[in-house]
């Protein structure tokens, strides 16, 4: 293998805030960088050399792309095989199309963690209203379904059995077939969370791999809300959480950058999903550690050397949701005289409920104190 020195052309599939951020991180290292994107007005758009307008499955888009590029990356798992083959005609695309078939289907990703040995939380794949019906009683009652393809930050799922007033099982099992299109789903019990942590893992081609610190997470309705880095989990169970992060990046022969969020319960570490782009859990990385996740997906699918992973610092990061736009303009200021705080903006120009259109950072001396900051300061807003 060989490096894609500074001053090379990295092709981005997305151009949403990941895109925006690993294309500022890769024009500070010196590459040009271009993107493809449904929406000509992606937050990309402003700081990348050139956008090329394609929905996900527009191979000649993604071929248009990849033609004036080095190598192509991406930032959202949405991106069609064909367009990834498209791509791959011009420039090395990584992560591949081996490992992104696997981790765009939630009943193939669950199926590959399971038959590799790594520990899930017990699920059902759903292909009919029966197979649904089948699965409440036998995962004791209560559980999520979920798209088998597509949907993130709670889309495309839907909870079984947490209100009662809801009807029956049968009931709920009718209107959750129908939610999800009648496509193909897993359904997973719901389990007694100790705490949500991700590990993130980049591995370049020339075989490199390091692994940050894990981070924990905080959700509401199946969105982040916040973030810290370290997680402060204790020293065995961080043993543990590594080493099941960095063998998944080398069964899978991951070239580029992998979020494995997982969920700690009475009995241990689960593996909940797979992310192979960055992941919100690891926005703090740009002040936690040496090396943000956005520099290291570059030195990742460059065959640089992969950069210092180290904690400097305990940070945090609190989402900023379009619902703060509604009915009046967060009050900027207020937040960012809280000491240690940063704001991160997207150029996101249509604010709505749910939407991400940034986010807080702050730093501290403990983990306790750079959340205690972040969300000081997102009260303030």
């Amino acid at each position: 293998m060989s490096a894609i020195l500074p001053g090379s052309t990295i092709g981005i599939l997305g151009g949403g805030q990941l895109g925006r951020m690993t294309a500022m991180a890769a024009r500070s290292l010196g590459y040009r960088i271009q993107v493809m994107d449904p929406d000509p007005s992606c937050p990309a758009r402003f700081v990348v050399d050139a956008c090329f307008e394609g929905s996900w499955d527009d191979a000649r888009a993604a071929a248009d792309l990849a033609r004036g590029c080095d190598v192509i990356t991406l930032e959202i798992e949405q991106i069609a095989l064909t367009s990834l083959e498209a791509a791959e005609k011009y420039a090395p695309v990584r992560p591949g199309k081996a490992m992104m078939r696997i981790i765009q289907d939630r009943i193939l990703q669950k199926t590959w963690l399971v038959e590799h040995g790594f520990p899930v939380g017990e699920f059902r794949v759903i292909r009919s209203e029966t197979d649904l019906q089948s699965a409440i009683p036998a995962l004791g009652g209560r559980c999520f379904v979920k798209s088998a393809q597509g949907g993130y930050d709670g889309r495309s799922q839907v909870k079984i059995g947490f209100d009662a007033a809801v009807g029956s099982a049968e009931e709920e099992a009718r209107h959750a077939w129908h939610l999800l299109g009648q496509h193909p789903a897993v359904a997973e019990k719901a389990l007694d969370l100790g705490k949500e942590i991700s590990v993130m893992v980049a591995r370049a081609p020339n075989g490199e791999l390091k692994s940050y610190p894990s981070a924990a997470n905080h959700h509401e309705n199946q969105i982040l809300v916040w973030s810290v880095i370290p997680s402060s989990i204790p020293a065995e169970l961080e043993v543990k959480a590594q080493e099941i992060a960095r063998q998944i990046a080398e069964k899978m022969n991951l070239e580029g950058i992998l979020a494995v969020e997982m969920f700690l319960t009475k009995d241990g570490l689960l593996v909940n999903e797979l992310a192979p782009r960055p992941h919100n859990s690891y926005h703090a990385s740009e002040r936690a550690c040496v090396t943000s996740q956005f520099e290291q997906i570059v030195r990742a699918v460059c065959d640089l050397p992969l950069g210092d992973v180290s904690v400097v610092k305990p940070a945090a990061i609190v989402n900023l949701l379009g619902d703060l736009w509604l009915g009046h303009e967060p009050k900027f200021d207020r937040a960012l005289a809280v000491p240690g705080v940063h704001l991160h903006l997207y150029e996101k120009h249509m604010p709505r409920a749910g939407r991400k259109m940034g986010h807080l950072s702050a730093i501290g001396d403990t983990p306790e104190e750079a959340v205690h900051r972040v969300l000081q300061a997102k009260e303030l807003l």
